[in-house]
């Protein structure tokens, strides 16, 4: 069976975790975990909390480690213990991965230095800070490295990974058997198609917690 652990933290965004784990959890070989520095429940940044099944205490050794993002993301980079579960598990694991933000706790453990990948899109301009490369995509793989855009390219991410692991039969398996066909009624969804207005609506709403979170990277990378 495959180790699967889904890391979670507070304040994570739960789309990034829960889109995923849907569809990877159903692989035939999966077994799939979330994982948390306690158990305990998990408030996410929405109104509904996680129980993770393991602690960083009682995790197994994973095969593959998925780490999603949130606002939770600047706590969790601060933590060295977080930081050195990641790094661990991380190194030992034959599949490194991420969603949104969940990139920039993998690149603060220093697994992808040197690595082509994607975040967030108002967060790619921090890749560079550890040595990785943005790529554009909804989802960037670099050998056995994948790391997925914002939030709902988490789907895109797991159908990805599916195939690499399972062939396209497979994946395309899971993605009609959930129906999985998104028809959204707006063209918003990347800086490139949505209204300027709104783009700029968002750059200004993100530009402290872009600050905050360059600030505990570089913190975390000069330790």
């Amino acid at each position: 069976m495959m180790k699967i652990g889904f890391l979670v933290f507070d304040s994570v965004t739960q789309l990034d975790m829960t889109g995923p784990l849907q569809f990877l959890s159903r692989l035939p070989d999966a077994d799939a975990m979330t994982i948390a520095k306690e158990k305990r429940l998990i408030e996410t940044d929405c109104p509904m909390a996680i129980m993770p099944t393991h602690g960083f205490d009682d995790a197994p050794s994973l095969d593959m480690i998925c780490v999603p993002g949130g606002f939770g993301v600047v706590p969790a980079i601060r933590d060295a213990e977080t930081i050195d579960f990641v790094k661990t598990q991380g190194g030992n694991a034959d599949y490194v991965t991420s969603v949104c933000t969940g990139a920039l706790i993998l690149g603060a453990a220093g697994l992808l230095t040197g690595k082509r990948a994607t975040t967030h899109w108002a967060y790619t301009s921090l890749l560079p800070l550890f040595g990785a490369t943005h790529a554009p995509g909804r989802v960037v793989r670099d050998g056995n490295t994948f790391t997925g855009g914002g939030v709902t390219a988490g789907i895109d991410f797991a159908l990805t990974v599916a195939a690499a692991l399972h062939g396209d039969d497979m994946a395309q398996t899971m993605q009609l058997g959930l129906e999985y066909d998104p028809h959204p009624p707006f063209n918003a969804g990347t800086p490139d198609t949505a209204p300027s207005t709104i783009l700029d609506q968002l750059n200004d709403r993100y530009e402290a917690p872009l600050i905050e979170t360059k600030a505990a990277l570089e913190a975390a990378l000069n330790q």
